[in-house]
């Protein structure tokens, strides 16, 4: 009976870890969806606004939307060193947001996009240096699937032209900010898997947003005219609005309540899809530019996503080690 009883539990509790993991990688498809379907609202910004500034106050919008659910948890206030470590996240993040405005009108877009497919092949790796990424080939493969695929698509944006593709100390500083994004979700499971940082995902994605906009706006502070910001309009401010509670706050909420149940490289993987919408985005607005050389990125990405969902529970969501 006892034992009957054991086995029961046992099969909840795997049916309640597959739920969660397939709840998990829902998440990140919606994840790709809102910031893919994001790149194009920024166009719609006024020009000459700070980018820097712009950031912060989105990120102050998004965490802003956030205090309605962390209020009232009992850990959502952090001690010391979990605030060390949110500091250290948001460091991450106003590295990879300052770093990616800086390059902008440095670096090409293919040569960015090169770079940024890398990103969730550096989470695998960072992930398996501090022991919360498993030993997993098929992962792997499958990062590098996803890879090749947006690669292929940032190809066929520029027509297929190669001249586009440089790498210089300008490239390397964007490089920099890769690693920083990457290093994100590696630090959440790190914390997590060692009880520094709280188990409610709006409460990490809070605090993170708020470190991440503080070091955005001393940045801005010393780097931009804060004039700048009398221009925006109220078109503008609406749009930073809607990009700070869903591209901001949703989606990094989405990346959190992904990262306590997916390895890093799980949840980086789904930035694969984002060149993906973001081109039938394009499509939709510009139909005419629909051909044949869109295809076989577009293929690498869905069969990479689509592996990625197959994968079982076993693959995505226990670490290779236990924190001793």
């Amino acid at each position: 009976m006892f034992k009957a009883n054991k086995n029961s539990e046992g099969r909840f509790a795997m049916a309640d870890t597959e739920k969660n993991v397939t709840q998990a990688h829902l998440g990140m498809l919606l994840w790709a969806l809102i910031v893919g379907a994001s790149f194009p609202a920024v166009g719609f910004l006024s020009d000459g606004l700070p980018p820097l500034l712009l950031t912060a106050l989105r990120f102050a919008i998004a965490a802003l939307a956030m205090v309605p659910m962390v209020r009232g948890r009992e850990d959502w206030r952090p001690n010391l060193p979990a605030l060390l470590l949110y500091s250290l996240m948001g460091l991450c993040l106003a590295g990879f947001f300052g770093i990616m405005f800086w390059a902008a009108h440095r670096v090409t877009a293919l040569s960015m996009s090169a770079l940024f497919v890398t990103m969730p092949l550096i989470a695998f790796g960072l992930g398996r240096v501090l022991g919360v990424e498993p030993r997993a080939s098929g992962l792997l493969a499958i990062l590098g699937l996803g890879a090749l695929g947006a690669l292929a698509l940032a190809m066929a944006q520029t027509g297929g032209d190669f001249s586009q593709l440089q790498f210089g100390w300008n490239e390397a500083l964007f490089f920099v900010g890769c690693i920083a994004s990457a290093l994100y979700p590696v630090l959440s499971k790190w914390g997590l898997a060692r009880n520094l940082l709280s188990k409610d995902a709006a409460a990490r994605t809070f605090w993170s947003l708020a470190g991440g906009g503080v070091l955005i706006a001393v940045a801005g502070l010393v780097l931009e005219p804060v004039g700048a910001l009398t221009q925006m309009r109220l078109s503008d401010f609406l749009l930073v609005a809607y990009l700070g509670v869903f591209s901001s706050g949703v989606t990094f909420w989405l990346m959190q309540r992904g990262t306590g149940v997916l390895t890093p490289g799980a949840v980086t993987a789904y930035s694969y899809l984002v060149p993906f919408v973001s081109m039938v985005v394009l499509f939709v607005t510009r139909p005419d530019l629909i051909g044949w050389h869109w295809l076989p990125g577009s293929v690498m990405v869905i069969a990479a996503i689509t592996v990625l969902l197959r994968r079982g529970v076993g693959s995505t969501a226990r670490p290779v080690r236990q924190p001793g």
